[in-house]
């Protein structure tokens, strides 16, 4: 599974990063990116991270 983030929506409003560190980082531009795995043990914040997103722009892949 892998997690995207459409970055030209992203707001960084650091909900992502903030629920799911494993997966999601705050870029150098300020803006979330993906640098982490979703994996069975963090499949379940990643997830929560992806519904939180308060502008829809991330999507948990299977």
């Amino acid at each position: 599974m892998k997690a995207v983030i459409d970055r030209d929506g992203c707001i960084s409003c650091g909900l992502c990063y903030d629920t799911c560190p494993e997966v999601f980082r705050v870029g150098d531009d300020g803006l979330a990116e993906v640098w982490g795995e979703v994996k069975e043990d963090n499949y379940d914040l990643a997830k929560e991270a992806e519904e939180g997103c308060p502008v829809s722009v991330i999507t948990i892949e299977e």
